[in-house]
């Protein structure tokens, strides 16, 4: 596997790890007055995670 492969996965798998935390401790995210819902970072932990499995599956071939 790639350095470059291995350190996006990794960066990834942080970020999702990231999101996980807001929804587990019900971090309030506000940008310009508006607050970002916690559905957002749901679905950003599920991509992101999704993204580093593919990442990681496809260059183990």
């Amino acid at each position: 596997m790639k350095t470059s492969t291995a350190v996006t996965a990794i960066f990834l798998v942080i970020v999702s790890l990231v999101h996980l935390l807001r929804v587990i401790l019900q971090w309030k995210v506000t940008v310009n007055n508006a607050e970002i819902p916690i559905s957002a970072s749901v679905a950003a932990c599920i991509i992101t995670a999704a993204l580093a499995i593919w990442l990681w599956r496809e260059n183990k071939k």
